[in-house]
């Protein structure tokens, strides 16, 4: 009778979230945010070194290749936008194993400003090759 006492007063334990996983998602965050930070430094150059280039070029003070600017700048953010592309696969893999064990929710801030930015991307990369820009 005894025994049958002690395990009724013994207190419940609510099962929390898995902090191993929560900790791991904020790790893939951190990561994708890694890629975003790599991805707009070579956007940014990428754009900037397109237009001092072409400055340059047009100004006539150096003998510049007259597609120098725009290969340039088209290196620089279409590899941009390649890596922010491998980083949201790379995250999204990872999500989708962790989903596995914990739920959450996929619409994760870092994962909406990487989208944009590869959009962004896009849209620059498409801009210098077509001279619109």
């Amino acid at each position: 009778m005894a025994s049958d006492t002690k395990s009724t007063l013994k207190p419940s334990i609510d099962a929390g979230p898995d902090l191993g996983v929560l900790r791991t998602v904020m790790a893939a965050d951190r990561t994708l945010m890694a890629w975003i930070r790599t991805s707009l430094s070579m956007l940014s150059f990428g754009y900037t070194i397109y237009k001092v280039l072409q400055e340059i070029r047009e100004l006539g003070s150096v003998p510049i290749h007259e597609e120098a600017p725009r290969n340039a700048g088209i290196l620089l953010t279409v590899s941009g936008t390649v890596a922010l592309v491998m980083g949201v696969a790379e995250y999204g893999v990872t999500l989708r194993l962790l989903r596995h064990s914990y739920p959450f929710r996929l619409a994760r801030p870092s994962l909406i400003m990487s989208i944009l930015l590869a959009c962004a991307g896009v849209v620059l990369s498409v801009g210098i090759i077509t001279r619109a820009l």
